[in-house]
């Protein structure tokens, strides 16, 4: 089960959390974000303990879905030290989300890389 996240916990759970974390942004009434679900429960399991998952209901949020400013659902921010390090939104197929989740996990891999400098790289990536 993955943890669902509210306005309450969101910086406890995501903001202060000690590992990046994979924030989902979704609604009940959403076909991908269900669709998506069991290809993010595989990716964490995979990468448990390196890479935190949490959801975020949108609609019972307003104010974080505001603050992150989401124009579409589902919508995946990988946050890190309380910075968004990747946004992935307006994905259209599970070959958007495998790629976006490969990027997502070879950026953790190489974090000691990346941090040359105290500098991420530019992990950005919006389908079009």
């Amino acid at each position: 089960m993955v943890l669902s996240v509210s306005e309450q916990t969101f910086t406890q759970e995501v903001l202060e959390s000690a590992i990046p974390v994979l924030v989902n942004f979704e609604a009940p009434w959403c076909g991908l974000c269900r669709i998506i679900q069991p290809l993010l429960l595989q990716f964490r399991t995979q990468y448990n303990g390196q890479i935190k998952l949490v959801r975020v209901n949108a609609d019972e949020n307003f104010k974080l879905s505001n603050a992150y400013k989401l124009k579409s659902l589902p919508t995946l921010l990988l946050i890190e030290n309380g910075i968004v390090r990747y946004r992935l939104e307006s994905f259209r197929a599970r070959e958007d989300l495998l790629l976006a989740l490969e990027v997502i996990k070879d950026s953790c891999a190489h974090k000691s890389q990346a941090y040359v400098g105290n500098k991420m790289p530019d992990l950005e990536y919006r389908s079009a």
